[in-house]
């Protein structure tokens, strides 16, 4: 090869890399949300309009959607910034299945009551407390209103898991908190804490965006579950007595209720 051949072929590489360099990135074509995640993005844009003064981060928001049985994964990662959704199981509270069949009867603010509370919540800092690593919560509605002295926290828990689902056909139940499996808890903690809204409801949003109508439950009388939570664990007979009417008389927000 001669000189002016040598140059020539230098000169078209580096006219071929410049364009390259020049050329718009491709763009990959992201698959449009499907009609079930719509209605949540639409939902959660909703809720952070109506109580975005209260909250720190407007990124991500948790929702819970109570109207599904607790065996299918219900709390939904919502992703305002990426247009995306993941989901999750999540527990719901004692007070509210009585049954507990997995389906929830209804909703209670009532200390004591071991009931899930509708509304809209802000996450706070986590803590170590006795189911380890925790993220406190405050009820940002009339019908949450005493979450943090009812101690509603994000916590982990086993019997929110694919395997406990798999065995006994649904989710074991909460005093009260929205509780994860251990490793969906992970996933809660980064994306959730510091100031980011979690939402629930019985929304009874199915996988095709489709309302999915919940069997019929019978009402509860949350003034007497709870007055029968008090009497148990107060109870000098009941083995967690002692425990728990500490819990309850120091009122410490650092320990979860259930």
């Amino acid at each position: 090869m001669n000189r002016r051949q040598l140059l020539t072929r230098s000169l078209a590489g580096t006219l071929a890399a410049g364009a390259a360099l020049a050329a718009p990135a491709r763009v990959f074509a992201q698959a449009a949300p499907s009609a079930r995640d719509r209605r949540l993005l639409d939902i959660a844009r909703q809720q952070v309009d109506r109580v975005g003064a209260s909250l720190w981060h407007r990124d991500v928001v948790g929702i819970a959607d109570f109207g599904l049985h607790s065996s299918l994964p219900r709390f939904h990662f919502v992703d305002l910034l990426g247009g995306r959704v993941n989901s999750a199981l999540v527990a719901h509270g004692s007070g509210s299945d009585p049954e507990h069949d997995g389906w929830i009867n209804g909703f209670s603010n009532l200390h004591d009551s071991w009931a899930t509370s509708r509304g809209a919540y802000i996450s706070w800092e986590w803590y170590v407390g006795r189911f380890g690593t925790s993220v406190r919560l405050g009820g940002l509605d009339a019908d949450n209103s005493n979450a943090f002295d009812r101690a509603i926290v994000l916590h982990p828990a086993s019997y929110v898991t694919p395997e406990h689902v798999a065995q006994w056909g649904r989710c074991g139940r909460s005093n009260g908190c929205p509780a994860f499996g251990p490793v969906e808890f992970q996933e809660a903690l980064v994306r959730l804490s510091g100031g980011r809204l979690i939402f629930a409801d019985a929304l009874g949003i199915g996988e095709g965006g489709e309302n999915v109508a919940m069997p019929w439950q019978a009402p509860v009388d949350f003034a007497g579950v709870a007055a029968a939570n008090r009497s148990r664990y107060a109870a000098a007979d009941d083995p967690q007595g002692d425990e728990l009417a500490r819990i309850y008389a120091a009122a410490n927000p650092t320990l979860a209720t259930d």
